[in-house]
């Protein structure tokens, strides 16, 4: 593998990482704010 198909290689690993992360943020939001909004509907 030359050092440029390398260098491709770990740029697009970085990309899908940092997808991933933010995916992973997204759902931990999500989850919170669904989390809050029924704590919320038991006490009015």
């Amino acid at each position: 593998m030359t050092p440029d198909e390398e260098e491709r290689r770990l740029s697009a690993q970085r990309r899908n990482a940092r997808v991933m992360a933010i995916l992973l943020g997204a759902f931990v939001v999500l989850m919170f704010a669904v989390s809050i909004a029924k704590i919320g509907m038991r006490h009015p």
